[in-house]
Formats: C-alpha cells, sequence, structure tokens
C-alpha cells in the first residue's frame, strides 16, 4: 500500500517516519521523499496513530488526490533544484511532467490554485534557498552557483537574489547571520 506524507523533504524525515513505523508495528517496503510503502494495508486506526506521530515533526498523511500531486510536485522540485549539479540544462518543466505523466500547464493550473503561489515562484524561492545555502559553504563562485541552479549569467541570478531577498549575494556572503528559511516553510 502505498502512503504519501506531506512536507516530508528531507532524509532526517524519512528516518522520522520509519521509526514511526515501527513503532506502530506497520511492515515497511520502502520509503522515498512523501512517499511510503507498506507491505500490507493499513487500518484507518494505524493511518490516525501514523498521522498523530507524523505531525509532532510537522509532517502529515496526505489521502486527497490534489494534495498528493502537490506533495509530489515539491518533491521533484526540490530534487530538481537540490540536485540540479547533476545536470543543470534540464529543464524544470520537462523533469516534472516526464516524473509525474502530466502536462506541465495542468501542473501548474493545480499548484496554483492549491498553494496560493504560482509553481514559478515556488521554485525561485528554493533556488534562492539553494543560493544561500552554498554562499554559506563557500566552496563555488557566483558563476558557478548561478551555472549549477541554470541561471543565464551571475547577472541574473544577483539580481532575482536581490527581487527576493533585498540583498545582493555579495551583501548576503558578508553578513554574520545567515539567513535561511528551512525547505518545509517556503
Amino acid at each position: 500500500m502505498k502512503i504519501y506524507v506531506k512536507n516530508m523533504a528531507c532524509e532526517s524525515c524519512k528516518l522520522f517516519v520509519k521509526d514511526a513505523l515501527e513503532e506502530l508495528d506497520i511492515a515497511l517496503v520502502k520509503i522515498e521523499l512523501g512517499e511510503i510503502e507498506t507491505k500490507d494495508d493499513v487500518s484507518d486506526e494505524d493511518k490516525k496513530q501514523l498521522n498523530i506521530k507524523l505531525n509532532k515533526a510537522g509532517l502529515e498523511l496526505l489521502e486527497k488526490k490534489k494534495g498528493i500531486i502537490i506533495d509530489k510536485i515539491k518533491t521533484v522540485a526540490i530534487d530538481h533544484v537540490y540536485k540540479s549539479d547533476d545536470n543543470p540544462d534540464l529543464k524544470f518543466s520537462h523533469v516534472l511532467s516526464e516524473q509525474l505523466n502530466y502536462s506541465y500547464t495542468y501542473l501548474a493550473n493545480l499548484f496554483s490554485e492549491v498553494e496560493a503561489t504560482t509553481l514559478a515562484q515556488y521554485i525561485i524561492a528554493l533556488k534562492i534557498e539553494r543560493i544561500k545555502e552554498l554562499i554559506i559553504f563557500g566552496e563555488d563562485t557566483f558563476s558557478e552557483i548561478a551555472h549549477k541552479l541554470n541561471y543565464s549569467s551571475p547577472a541574473h541570478l544577483s539580481t532575482q537574489f536581490k527581487k527576493t531577498t533585498g540583498l545582493t549575494p555579495l551583501h548576503f556572503k558578508k553578513l554574520k547571520e545567515k539567513r535561511r528559511i528551512t525547505i518545509q516553510n517556503i
């Protein structure tokens, strides 16, 4: 049985979910970001108990089709932005359509309808947080960061960063207090 989990966006979330399943004696086949596959069907009571445990970590079971698709969109988006180093020239719209087997237009419209923001704005917010992370680590130049995140130039990256954060990337780099937002809060 497949069960979908909202806000499950990191490896520590996967560990938390695995522990919760073990506590409830629910046999696990595999666990991916946003998705659990169990060996047997899970009763409504077990789902309720699992949801209570997951809520403690800011996670939540998804049952409605739209919510499941939105969570899959977010998972693909996060994966695309945070693993863009592997293939920075790959277009998100193509990746999303291919992985979810829906047209990009349908997915973007659904996302806007449910999330009250556009998919493009969500991707920009993810990219900005990734840029902050890469700046904080200090291993890449702005040119390398721009290339990794598929910006046409460091100037384009800088313009979008300043428009979103109010700071230039260079000014952000100089700040002692690093302003980051967790992925779940985007």
